[in-house]
């Protein structure tokens, strides 16, 4: 499957963006999907992933902020982000598997296939 992240940009502290990523390729609706983010000089790190059931998990910096959602008939999947702080500033990537197990979703290893990356930037 290929994915395409979009929606980044440049926000005050506060404020909200929401990220978009489209998938194309193979059979969307039965993938695990992931978001996760990069600031410079850190390991990239687990934000949000929904199974292909809908669940949905958060890292906890960003539970009651952001929310994960899917659109299996669009193969997109969005990252509502709201109140957001500089802390979270960083590259936003998507990631899809379609045989992750539960114990293993926070993990950016065990997912297949990247999107390019988003740049979030949040001024204080």
């Amino acid at each position: 499957v290929q994915l395409q992240a979009s929606g980044g940009g440049l926000v005050q502290a506060g404020g909200s963006l929401r990220l978009s990523c489209a998938a194309s390729g193979d059979t969307f609706s039965r993938y695990t999907m992931g978001w996760f983010r990069q600031a410079p000089g850190k390991e990239r790190e687990f934000v949000a992933a929904i199974r292909w059931t809908s669940t949905t998990h958060y890292a906890d910096s960003v539970k009651g902020r952001f929310t994960i959602s899917r659109d299996n008939a669009k193969n997109m999947v969005y990252l509502q982000m709201n109140n957001l702080k500089p802390e979270d500033t960083a590259v936003y990537y998507c990631a899809g598997d379609r045989q992750i197990i539960l114990s293993s979703l926070k993990l950016p290893d065990q997912y297949d296939y990247w999107g390019q990356g988003t740049q979030v930037t949040v001024s204080s």
